[in-house]
């Protein structure tokens, strides 16, 4: 059986893609060195789910401590397992613009260098096995923020008229916009996995998420939209909207959608390919209509506060036109709705919740 080596195996995406290809009969190797703690500190750990995995897949998962920078030990894995991988997917990343800021050597390196690492020992070992990569929509930098908007009561929208009225599509420029240092980096990966598919003829892609969300995200303030939000919708810690009105759009998309849009992708792959993913116009919200969702899930009101400077970089409208991606892979569809995904996660933290109050 086929074997898929996915980086990040313990984060959100990485995991639910090990339940995803476990379930279709594939062997998983996990390569994650929870470096999520290390970024957002001990409550964003992700070694709760890694410990989750390996229980619920004991038989087809093998997991690895190791980090993508790592050349000598990622080298020495792909060797082992040459003959078997079939797909990488690759999710590991320092995935905050505002924690890039304060340390852009690490940001960067993880990455933009780790990436490389990954690209060149599957050049090397596998050059057969189709290459996912988890890029984002801060490859398009601030360019969004220039679009026509309107101020509606609850939300900012575009102007009916403009292009881009179904979404963000591929044909946004990169070019000439602040990204963040965060989105600098990612840029750097996302045109070197587009570079060693069209210079190598590999099977890669990058996939330019809107907002990707789910159950198993550890959530914290500097990343993890939705899982945070509820989390202090559950817990009554205080949240705080930073710029906006609070009125910022984004798409989300539910962590099983997007991996299924892998899954599509790795049955009929093509070379060095682009595509803008996200919740749609199938799947968004403003930060105040997530809130009022969040109420409604938990019956109390949250405690948050509002503060006029908004990130930098940040979006004030970001919807993802994934016509592209739907065109070339017709039979892929969306299972989650943004209410849906927040009564997901309003459930899966609610359980962990409760299991930590039971064993204290």
């Amino acid at each position: 059986m086929s074997t898929v080596l996915i980086t990040g195996s313990a984060g959100l995406i990485g995991s639910e893609s090990v339940n995803f290809f476990a379930q279709k009969g594939f062997n998983i190797v996990g390569i994650d060195n929870d470096m999520r703690a290390v970024f957002f500190g001990e409550s964003a750990s992700t070694k709760w789910n890694r410990q989750v995995l390996q229980e619920k897949h004991q038989n087809r998962y093998q997991h690895y401590d190791i980090d993508i920078r790592d050349c000598k030990a990622i080298e020495s894995l792909f060797q082992e397992y040459s003959s078997d991988i079939s797909l990488i997917i690759h999710t590991a990343a320092q995935p905050s613009h505002d924690w890039a800021a304060k340390d852009p050597h690490t940001d960067f390196t993880v990455n933009a260098n780790g990436t490389l690492v990954l690209l060149e020992a599957t050049r090397k070992y596998c050059p057969n096995a189709v290459f996912i990569f988890t890029s984002t929509n801060k490859v398009y930098g601030d360019t969004p923020n220039y679009l026509p908007l309107i101020e509606l009561e609850n939300r900012w929208e575009i102007n009916p008229n403009h292009e881009y009225v179904e979404g963000i599509d591929e044909s946004m420029s990169i070019d000439n916009s602040k990204h963040s240092l965060f989105g600098a980096s990612k840029v750097a990966a996302d045109i070197l996995v587009q570079e060693y598919g069209k210079y190598f003829d590999m099977k890669t892609v990058s996939f330019r998420g809107g907002c990707l969300t789910g159950p198993n995200h550890s959530g914290a303030q500097l990343h993890g939209f939705l899982a945070y939000l509820m989390k202090c919708a559950i817990s009554g810690d205080k949240y705080t909207i930073f710029g906006y009105k609070g009125k910022q759009v984004r798409d989300n998309i539910h962590s099983y959608d997007l991996v299924n849009a892998f899954y599509h992708f790795y049955q009929n792959p093509r070379c060095g390919e682009v595509y803008n993913i996200g919740g749609s116009r199938y799947s968004n919200c403003s930060m105040l209509e997530a809130i009022s969702i969040c109420e409604n899930y938990t019956g109390k009101k949250l405690q948050y506060s509002y503060s006029d400077k908004n990130r930098s970089g940040d979006h004030i409208w970001y919807i993802s036109n994934v016509n592209k991606f739907k065109n070339h892979y017709p039979e892929w569809q969306y299972k989650y709705n943004v209410q849906d995904i927040l009564g997901d996660i309003y459930q899966a933290q609610s359980t962990r919740t409760h299991q930590q109050t039971v064993c204290i």
